[in-house]
């Protein structure tokens, strides 16, 4: 026999019933009931209790097992949550039998000593996930018994030892049709009621009175607080279906959304089968094909995550998806891991739900169940529908202010019209009928070669795109009918597309919608104060059209084997010219394309003080134009990421780029000398600083070098002076400053001490130690040994008065570390615990190091896997080497970690020796593994 569970024992109809594997372990056992009956001889009651306990423990736990080895064998989600259930009737059905037959038994039973147990809730479909509650409905005809009362504690005890998490209610039959009426959540848990064990005759009264007294007459009520229900649960859980760990059971295209369906149609209709679903003419055969593989699906991926978890998990977190795609079978391709490929086909089957709910709701609106949109609620639907057409167009009209086909027929007729309701409701600012889009679905078929090498086709297609209304809301309407990626095959391969790390939290189709959506608000001045710079940019840009093809392309390549950015060009060059784009413009989106990560990387990985990175930054990009292009097109590529991606900091890095590149291409006064431009920032610093005495002023003007005076604004240069100042006046060589920058995201550290090899390693050191995460430093040195290090720091709070206060701590830190008072090994392994999250992850670690970023400093790139404490183990390995920091500058994607030091060696020279560089390289990989090299005495860093 297959099962691991024993044989002897049967099972109820209704269980057996609801079963469809015909070597179902359950089908092989006789009564579980009559098995521990034989317990009961020579036990008293709390013996025979503790040998019922101990028996049904194993029962349970072999049944578990037997389900778990089944589902990893066949993959069938719905027939393992139907064996659960089962198993999970038949222990309660033993239970119940126990209670009644040998520890409360009732000799004579009066007509109140009745008491029908009953599934609700999930458990009333009769199927459960291995962590599911238990609901349980325990009816009685009166008010409740001693004896009702001593067997449903009898029960519930039980229930509870053995581990299981029981919602639970006591209720006569009056108490359940009242209460029904009031809460929709128990009338829809006593809508799934199902009869399990005890008095059948007060089940079956039971439903009688739910459907005459509560049902009839209130459909349109019931499907109204469902639909309300499901979106505000959509809200919850993040409103995407594409959200990259998302929730089986809650998030939008999940198993609720099915069960709600199911509820509905229960409700309404009356059905109890799928089938009965195509007999009402909701859903066609194969659409309840459609329905019934995502829903089992759904349920695999469900009772998986139970086991594999060992609780209730209903999120899909980063920690479990790699080990739940090898249980579910699925194995890497060239371009997608394994994991990509399990994430892709779970928001394919999310979206065929969406699809499926759209139909559905079509059917309950020719129904007049479900109430039309919010500004047409005046309407009554059983009067003459209310028509009107649209300008242009005998193929489309409009509804309740919603496009809809003028005849069945339209999409096969003309093909085009696939493309043009999409453009006449963005024109026209209309939403889409429920009709119209299950038509739509129903015609995929007909988008082929021909279409979309049709002119007009993609004429209507770009002008929506770079349409000046909303073209984010008609754009993902046109994904989700499945329309977007046939007609742009390139787009279809990453539909659904995932990329497996924790900086992305929309599928890659998502983002790309996304991105639009952000370009076209920055387009109508919509975030001028998010974004100040691309606001006074984006209305200079020639050419609009060009810049909203590469943001809606530029990532249309991820998931192949070759560098998405050059795939993507190439395949914008191939797709310009079909849609009609010229020449120049499918050059320029190719481009952009190309170039899409360039400026943020520039931006936030390179020196910007340093004249190098600018004229090689410039050198690329060759014209204002692209420039402009390229930074609105990295605004709302990185805006579009997530919540929270984008940031002041960010935003400020990308206005110093542009700025410092604008002059190199407009021939401004890039060729001023070196020594002009530190003598103009020397002079404009002493014009502020006119209240000194003139003897200070000569003497400070002295104390820094070159490096100093063109890297640091003009603020930072007052503010510096006067820390110096006050400082020199009190005797001190130790202090720090902090400000807060609230636009910017970040908040500033500067760092007065005595010069030493390790100072930054020490306040790496101390800011992790103190929860604080270093964005980028500047490191300087001045002409009498004192060091003065700025830090950046992301911003942790939204006032600036508790952001000071914070700031404060991290500032007294950092001196108490310089000081001597506080051990920072100690401190920092405190804090230096991976996130648990990380550990899902394996980041490959890549150490460059590269001599033609600067003509000074040697670069060093150092990817690979975050943690915290990886900046302070890094940087006391740079120590360790004997390597001198000038500039420090710090991102993270995600998980992944790209840190680049500006250094040189100890003659203040860049390094040049291969052995030197392999030792580096060596060195810093152990850092990454946390083990950083012993420490050594390095000579100072120089200015």
């Amino acid at each position: 026999m297959k099962s691991g569970l024993r044989s002897g024992h049967t099972v109820t109809p209704k269980a057996a019933a609801s079963m469809t594997r015909s070597d179902s372990t359950l089908l092989d056992r006789s009564s579980l009931a009559a098995e521990l009956h034989a317990l009961a001889p020579g036990r008293d009651k709390s013996a025979l209790r503790s040998a019922v306990l101990a028996h049904l423990k194993q029962v349970l736990r072999e049944g578990r097992a037997s389900a778990e080895a089944q589902l990893i064998a066949d993959g069938l989600g719905s027939a393992c949550a139907r064996t659960l259930s089962a198993l999970q009737d038949e222990v309660i059905g033993a239970i119940y039998t126990v209670a009644i037959r040998h520890i409360y038994p009732a000799e004579n039973p009066t007509a109140a000593e009745r008491m029908a147990l009953v599934a609700v809730g999930g458990y009333g479909r009769g199927m459960l996930a291995p962590g599911s509650d238990i609901d349980l409905l325990f009816v009685l005809p009166y008010k409740q018994t001693p004896w009702g009362e001593s067997v449903v504690e009898f029960v519930l005890y039980m229930l509870w030892d053995l581990g299981l998490k029981v919602g639970h209610a006591t209720r006569n039959l009056d108490e359940c049709i009242r209460l029904s009426r009031s809460d929709m959540t128990i009338r829809t848990s006593i809508l799934e009621a199902r009869y399990l064990w005890g008095d059948e005759g007060l089940f079956n009264d039971l439903t009688r009175r739910f459907d005459t007294e509560v049902v009839k007459g209130t459909g349109p009520e019931f499907i109204a607080a469902k639909l309300a229900e499901r979106d505000e649960r959509h809200r919850r859980q993040g409103a995407s279906r594409y959200l990259v760990e998302p929730n089986v059971k809650e998030g939008k295209g999940g198993l609720r959304d099915l069960h709600t369906l199911f509820w509905i149609a229960k409700y309404f209709y009356h059905v109890g089968t799928g089938d009965a679903l195509v007999e009402a003419g909701l859903f066609s055969r194969s659409e309840l094909a459609l329905f019934r593989k995502a829903e089992d699906f759904l349920w695999s991926v469900r009772c998986h995550l139970h086991f594999l978890t060992g609780r209730p998990e209903e999120r899909l977190f980063f920690d479990v998806q790699r080990e739940m795609a090898v249980r579910l079978g699925y194995t890497s391709h060239p371009g997608l891991k394994d994991v990509e490929r399990f994430m892709k086909h779970y928001f394919l089957v999310a979206k065929d739900v969406g699809d499926l709910t759209m139909i559905f709701c079509a059917g309950l609106e020719e129904e007049n169940a479900k109430p039309a949109p919010l500004l047409n609620r005046f309407f009554n639907f059983g009067s003459r529908r209310r028509h009107r057409k649209i300008t242009g167009s005998s193929d489309f009209i409009v509804e309740h202010d919603r496009i809809n086909m003028a005849d069945p027929d339209v999409f096969r007729r003309d093909p085009v019209n696939l493309i043009r309701i999409f453009h006449l409701a963005d024109k026209n600012n209309l939403a889409f009928h429920p009709d119209a889009m299950k038509q739509v679905t129903r015609s995929l078929k007909l988008i082929d070669g021909k279409l979309r090498d049709d002119p007009e086709a993609n004429r209507l297609f770009l002008e929506l795109l770079a349409s000046r209304n909303q073209p984010e809301t008609v754009i993902r309407r046109m994904n989700e009918a499945g329309v977007l990626g046939r007609f742009v095959p390139d787009f279809g391969k990453v539909v659904a597309m995932m990329q497996f790390n924790m900086y992305h939290h929309y599928t890659v189709d998502e983002h790309l919608i996304r991105s639009v959506g952000v370009l076209a608000e920055i387009d109508a001045g919509g975030r001028s104060e998010e974004h100040p710079l691309a606001d006074l940019v984006m209305p200079t840009i020639q050419d609009r059209t060009a810049l909203y093809v590469a943001m809606f392309l530029h990532d249309v390549a991820k998931g192949r084997p070759e560098d998405h950015s050059i795939a993507g060009a190439r395949a914008a060059r191939k797709l310009g010219p079909r849609l009609g784009l010229t020449p120049a413009q499918t050059e320029t989106v190719a481009w952009l394309i190309e170039h899409h990560l360039l400026m943020s990387m520039t931006a936030q990985s390179r020196d910007l003080g340093d004249r190098k990175t600018i004229q090689d930054f410039a050198a690329v990009v060759q014209s204002l134009e692209r420039l402009k292009m390229l930074l609105v097109l990295t605004i709302a590529d990185i805006t579009a990421v997530g919540p929270g991606v984008w940031n002041g900091w960010k935003g400020q890095l990308l206005r110093t780029l542009y700025y410092e590149t604008e002059p190199l291409l407009t021939g401004g006064h890039s060729q001023v000398s070196r020594d002009q431009r530190v003598g103009a920032a020397k002079a404009e610093l002493i014009d502020a600083l006119k209240d000194w005495p003139q003897a200070d002023l000569d003497a400070y003007r002295d104390r820094h070098y070159p490096a100093y005076w063109l890297r640091v604004d003009l603020p930072r240069k007052i503010a510096h002076a006067s820390l110096i100042r006050n400082a020199d006046r009190s005797g001190q060589t130790l202090a720090t400053a902090v400000s807060t920058h609230a636009f910017e995201a970040i908040t500033e550290i500067t760092v007065l001490a005595p010069d030493h090899p390790r100072l930054l390693s020490m306040i790496a050191g101390a800011c992790t130690a103190a929860g604080g995460n270093i964005v980028d430093a500047q490191i300087f040195t001045t002409t009498d040994g004192l060091a003065i290090d700025t830090i950046f720091i992301a911003r942790e709070f939204d006032t600036d008065e508790e952001e000071m206060t914070r700031a404060l701590k991290v500032g007294s830190l950092i001196e108490q570390a310089l000081s001597g008072t506080v051990a920072l090994p100690e401190a920092i392994a405190k804090k230096a615990k991976p996130r648990a999250k990380i550990k899902a992850f394996t980041v490959e670690t890549r150490i460059l190091l590269d001599n033609s970023w600067s003509n000074q400093f040697t670069a060093i790139e150092a990817s690979g896997l975050d943690r915290p404490g990886l900046l302070y183990d890094l940087t006391r390995s740079l120590s360790d080497l004997n390597l001198n920091i000038a500039s420090a500058h710090v991102v993270t994607f995600g998980e992944r970690a790209v840190d680049v030091f500006y250094v040189t060696d100890l003659t203040g020279r860049k390094v040049m020796n291969a052995n030197r560089e392999a030792s580096i390289r060596r060195r810093l990989r152990q850092a990454f593994e946390g083990a950083p090299p012993v420490d050594k005495t390095p000579a100072r860093k120089a200015g």
